[in-house]
This record gives C-alpha cells, structure tokens and sequence, in this order.
C-alpha cells in the first residue's frame, strides 16, 4: 500500500532516482493556513547533506505545491505536491543490478515482483518519507490549533544512551548539534561514534525517542483501534525500524505495584502521580504526555566487502558504492515527528465522527 491514514490520508509515490517524490493529502479540513516556511523547514531537517555525520548527497528538496490551496489556505480539496530528485547518480548502484545487498529489500522485492528498480532501491529508498514530512508537516500546523506539540530526538546511538526519561532533558537543546540529541556531551559521544564507524565503512543503529504533548483524554479505540496500536504501525513503516515501545515498554517485568500510575485529585482534576503508561491507557490516550521510543537497525548498504548471492543464487561477494548515511537517526527525527503527527491528526478527525 501506498496509503497511510484513515480520515487524513497521505497516498505517497516516487522513486529515489526518478524525476520526482511526491504524494496527495486527502482530508485535510478546509480553511488551514499553511506556512510554507514551516513546511520547508521540516523538509530541511530532513534534507541530506545537512551534516558530516549524513550523506553527502546534495538535494535542496524545495517542496512545490500543484492542488488544494488557495490565497494560502486548505480548501478541502486533496493538496498535491512533489519535490524534484536533483542530484541523482544512479551510476553508483550498476553493480548492485544482479546481486542482493543482505539485509536490504533487494531480494523481497525481486522475488514478490519480479522486478526492482535497484537505482538507490527505488521505492525502499528513505528517500520516500520525504513525502511524509509533507504531510506531517500539514499535520503539525493543524494540531497546533489544537495545543498538541510534537517533539523527538535521538536517545541512543549503538551504546551511548541517555536515561529513559525526557524530563531529564532540555528538549529546546535538540537542534544545537547535528545529531538532534539534547544532552550536549552525550551527542558529542554520539558524533564520534558515527564518524568512527563511517570512516570504516560501516553503520550504526540507534534510538529515537518522541514526546506529544498536549493529547486530551479519548483518543483512540479499546479493542481494535487502539491509539498505541495505531502508533507502532506508523512507527514500524519506516524505513529500517525494527522495534516500537511505550512508557515503561518492554521494561514491565515488574510488580504491579511498582508499574501502576496511581489516580490523584489535582484540585479538582485527576491526574496520576506517574506516567508509566506513557499517555494511553486502554488503548485511549489518558491526557498525560504520550512518549515512546522507536528502533532503528543500522544502514544495511555498507561500504565493506560482504558475502551475498546474486539473482540466480550464485555466492558471491558484495561491495557497496554510493552516498549512504552511517547512522540514520539525525534525519530521523523528523520522520517520526511526521508520523506521529499524521496519527494523531488522524485520531483527533476520527473521534469527531463518533460524536
């Protein structure tokens, strides 16, 4: 599929080395001022190129709006837009047009298809989810009406870990280095880290970590349509992400008494001395902070010479050639950002439905 969302819905399409990415935003309530400064500015941090610690690969991902606007508002009509590919250079994957980079959509995608575009893996590229911070973008500007604020950054690079606990963080700090994490030594450590595995050709995972802000109580289903449901699916369709969790996680073989988060009267509102269940409860969010934490696996594209098989099963050996990033979190960040807005969007025009 093609398609995320429900009510808000982005239909995405382009390859990494074709004329364009884009995608269509349908659902989009009409009468949304769109900051097209905002916008663009999601875009940029995004964008490679950004940072030694990114790809080199150099694409000024100017967004241009096609439908759907008018004197710089929504009308309700689905919003088109696309970015051109500028700085392609689909030379570099000709060897990789019979064999099979491990771990990579290679193979999948040969063998369900039959065909694959292996300039820059075509559609498995991240190159795609430029389309989704267009439309978490958009996203954004309207939960900003809503005072719900969006805010992620890096929490892990291999080992160099901060504590799982964003209160401890000055998250304004997130920008002030090109690893977008907010405890300025740890980033530090993160940057040599990456610098040191991209000198030898090699990758590095990580850990994101997102905070929403602002979600009022009854977001979300109680059985199938449960709201944390709905943000590990968004979360898990990115690009090399291989783990989602919220509040205490996978960290629950506890006792219960040391996991519930106890009920108060704050004058008059209750609230819950702790917020283990990072926000959702039931399925529904509970009006406290909803945080969570996503995985991403290394760049499987490596630039050290790998065993693999080509196409027609051979054993063979692979060396990659090209423009990877060696730790895919600084880019990121933006993305769950982007994911998380669009689901939540979603939820909000949902629950209007049922009223």
């Amino acid at each position: 599929m093609n398609t995320f969302g429900t009510i808000f819905r982005l239909t995405t399409f382009g390859e990494s080395h074709g004329e364009a990415v884009g995608g269509v935003i349908d659902g989009c309530p009409p009468g949304l001022v769109m900051d097209m400064e905002f916008i663009q500015s999601e875009l940029d941090r995004r964008r490679p190129g950004q940072s030694r610690i990114t790809t080199p690969r150099k694409e000024s991902d100017k967004v241009k709006f096609l439908s759907g606007l008018f004197e710089g508002r929504s009308t309700g009509a689905p919003i088109g837009f696309m970015v051109s590919n500028e700085n392609q250079q689909s030379s570099d994957y000709d060897h990789l047009k019979e064999v099979f980079r491990p771990s990579h959509a290679d193979f999948t995608y040969q063998q369900k298809y039959g065909i694959r575009d292996h300039r820059g893996g075509g559609r498995s590229s991240a190159r795609e989810t430029l389309s989704r911070v267009v439309g978490g973008a958009v996203a954004r500007l309207w939960l900003r009406q809503m005072n719900v604020d969006i805010t992620a950054y890096s929490s892990q690079v291999g080992e160099i870990a901060l504590e799982n606990d964003y209160t401890k963080y000055d998250l304004s700090l997130i920008e002030a280095t090109p690893v977008r994490c907010p405890d300025p030594a740890k980033a530090e450590e993160m940057i040599r880290l990456i610098n040191e595995v991209r000198y030898k050709g090699d990758t590095i995972g990580g850990i994101i970590t997102c905070v929403i802000k602002g979600v009022p109580v009854g977001l979300g289903e109680p059985v199938f349509g449960k709201l944390h449901a709905a943000l590990g699916s968004a979360m898990l369709g990115i690009n090399a992400v291989k783990g989602f969790e919220y509040g205490t996680g996978f960290n629950v073989s506890q006792r219960g008494s040391e996991v519930n988060d106890v009920f108060y009267n704050d004058n008059g509102i209750i609230n819950t001395r702790t917020n283990r269940s990072g926000g959702i409860q039931a399925g529904i969010s509970n009006g406290q902070d909803i945080y969570f934490r996503v995985a991403f696996k290394p760049v499987s594209t490596i630039l050290t010479e790998q065993e693999t098989v080509d196409i027609e099963g051979n054993d063979t050996t692979i060396k990659a050639r090209g423009r990877h990033d060696p730790c895919v979190l600084p880019r990121a960040v933006p993305i769950v950002e982007a994911m998380a807005a669009m689901t939540i969007m979603d939820h909000f025009l949902l629950a209007k439905t049922k009223q």
